[in-house]
């Protein structure tokens, strides 16, 4: 007879199941936290450079993960901005937008999954 994975864990201690979550074509990973937060830091401070100077990577790389990230949209999810008294800088998309709530929401459920899921160890 098989034993329960709760039998099986020790019970004086906390164990908590937990994940992450990201989206992935051919098995590369192209959506997840970073990107998403970088596109949060763009649509806040309408800078690629500011964006990336707050997350602490260079904007070769944030500029590398965009990419990355436009191979796989339809349409593009930064749109530079040229010109200006400052010199342009860049905005989201509205599918940009609408990627970083689909996200946001699909943490949230992945969130109570788990959650559940860590209950159901201690029941």
């Amino acid at each position: 007879m098989k034993a329960s994975v709760k039998n099986i864990l020790r019970n004086d201690i906390e164990i908590k199941i937990n994940g992450s979550l990201w989206f992935e074509s051919g098995g590369n990973r192209f959506l997840g936290p970073g990107p998403i937060e970088l596109l949060e830091r763009i649509g806040e401070t309408g800078s690629i450079s500011s964006a990336a100077k707050e997350m602490k990577m260079s904007y070769k790389k944030a500029w590398d993960l965009i990419s990355h990230l436009n191979a796989y949209t339809a349409s593009p999810v930064v749109i530079p901005q040229v010109g200006g008294e400052k010199g342009g800088g860049s905005v989201l998309s509205a599918e940009a937008f609408e990627l970083i709530e689909y996200h946001r929401n699909l943490r949230q459920r992945f969130a109570a999954f788990l959650d559940a899921e860590t209950k159901n160890l201690k029941v």
